[in-house]
């Protein structure tokens, strides 16, 4: 199947939401199972929410994701131009063409004719969509309305007959002609709407599969019809293409989840620290399996098995503790290097690093990921597992309710013991370090673990939980480390 072309067709109208992402992956998917075609292009015909810099971000979402594109923005192809803001005149000429042909026609109703209309049917038990009173206008009636000074709107002439068509998700569905009415393509002001600029896209473009979410179920009885026209009158490339309508992705009060919710837009999730691979793995599990209880795959192995008749048409509830157990064992997954260069941003981001790793704290860096590594859910918990590696000696604090609970008078003799234990300690390292420790403190003190180790712990890392507390010493050094279980003393004094 060389002849798939699928696409993805966000507005630049902010964060990218996470349910875009899975219809983007879903699709991105599918192009590269069948060996077709993804093409991305960008609908940004709302000048008033559309920006420069949504655009922008969007772009850099889908490459930070890993979504590789074959037709689009900064890739180009034989289909564009791929924003519509630059399609304009192409929308006017196919406008224009509807009607001419009888497809579509100019409607003079004002808005509150409609109402009163509309009132009526729903009074009436009738559907309240447009009732085609404008439909046969003649050249008389038209030329009156427009002495009026009435500026019409351009309205497709829907077929009224059952539009049937079968769902790649959801199988065969008909929608009865009373319940699809006659739509506008065209407002009053000349401003083509998403009713006749996505489906011109699509016929130009010639997509061949739209896959996207079931929220725009209830528009494809009316665009089907609308594509047949453009055939008719020389538009499109002769595809009406198959329609697959992704489950909806639920959110907190099992309502849809919505960009305004708490891990709804993507920003959120790369501000926290998930991996791209980890989010996508996780998407790709609202709806689909790649199946045997797999939860774990790599976007490849996706690609290689993805069938959209296997996507599930009911909801998929988003649980954020699910995708964060995913994305920790992608983090486990990593090696131990990639994983320290993904950590860079976010201890530079908190200033803990400057724009460039000094080789000393490359070093630390590289030794010192391991030991969190199998702790980590996302990549910005980093900032306080490791930052007491690398915050400045003047800089350096203790957590004030963790250092009331430590330092007693118990935990200070604890202190001064652990002093005195590595003060001339050779070799300085975890084997030395646990050796010496554990000597002085559960030998020598009679204590037990927890109460061995825990103050020596919020001395120099600041906080009650850190990494393991040996490799921790050998990493920050002699001088460090016993410089800050004296201030432990200091600051009890």
């Amino acid at each position: 199947m060389t002849d798939v072309r699928v696409r993805f067709c966000p507005s630049p109208t902010g964060n990218l939401h996470v349910g875009n992402v899975r219809t983007a992956l879903f699709n991105w998917a599918y192009a590269r199972h069948t060996g077709g075609t993804f093409v991305f292009r960008i609908e940004d015909t709302d000048a008033a929410r559309d920006s420069e810099d949504s655009y922008a971000g969007l772009l850099d979402s889908l490459r930070w994701l890993g979504l590789d594109w074959d037709e689009g923005p900064e890739v180009g192809g034989d289909h564009g131009p791929y924003r519509q803001s630059e399609r304009f005149d192409l929308y006017g000429d196919v406008a224009r063409k509807l009607v001419e042909s009888g497809h579509a026609y100019y409607a003079y109703d004002t808005p509150e004719e409609l109402e009163e209309r509309r009132e009526k049917a729903r009074a009436e038990g009738r559907s309240s969509g447009y009732d085609g009173l404008h439909r046969d206008l003649t050249d008389e009636q038209r030329a009156a309305y427009e002495a009026e000074g009435r500026k019409p709107v351009i309205r497709f002439r829907m077929p009224d007959v059952p539009i049937t068509f079968t769902d790649l998700v959801r199988g065969e569905m008909t929608f009865e002609p009373e319940h699809v009415s006659d739509y506008v393509l065209v407002r009053a002001n000349g401003q083509p709407l998403y009713t006749l600029t996505n489906p011109v896209d699509d016929a130009t473009m010639g997509i061949t599969h739209v896959l996207r979410g079931e929220d725009l179920l209830s528009s494809t009885p009316r665009q089907i019809p609308l594509h047949v026209a453009l055939i008719a009158v020389g538009v499109s490339q002769g595809v009406v293409p198959h329609y697959g309508h992704l489950p909806f992705v639920m959110g907190p009060g099992n309502r849809k989840l919505s960009k305004r919710d708490p891990g709804g837009g993507l920003q959120t999730y790369r501000e926290r620290g998930f991996l791209p691979e980890g989010l996508l793995n996780y998407l790709a599990l609202l709806g689909w399996s790649i199946g045997n209880d797999r939860e774990l795959f790599t976007l490849q192995e996706m690609a290689e098995a993805f069938e959209i008749e296997r996507v599930n048409p009911n909801p998929a509830q988003f649980d954020l503790k699910k995708c964060e157990a995913i994305n920790g064992m992608k983090i486990r997954e990593l090696s131990a290097d990639d994983l320290a260069d993904r950590l860079v941003p976010y201890l530079r981001d908190a200033d803990l690093v400057g724009g460039e790793l000094t080789p000393e704290q490359h070093d630390l860096l590289t030794a010192a990921t391991p030991l969190v590594q199998e702790r980590m859910a996302v990549l910005s918990e980093a900032v306080d597992m490791l930052g007491f590696l690398f915050v400045a000696d003047d800089a350096f604090d203790v957590d004030p309710d963790e250092a009331a609970k430590a330092f007693t008078a118990d935990g200070l003799e604890v202190v001064r013991t652990s002093i005195a234990a590595l003060s001339a300690l050779e070799p300085w390292n975890t084997a030395s370090i646990e050796a010496a420790l554990r000597g002085a403190l559960i030998d020598g003190m009679g204590l037990k673990p927890r109460k061995a180790f825990a103050p020596v712990r919020v001395a120099v890392t600041g906080k009650k939980i850190s990494p393991p507390l040996f490799e921790s010493l050998e990493l920050l050094g002699r001088e460090k480390a016993l410089a800050r279980l004296r201030a432990a003393l200091t600051r009890a004094d």
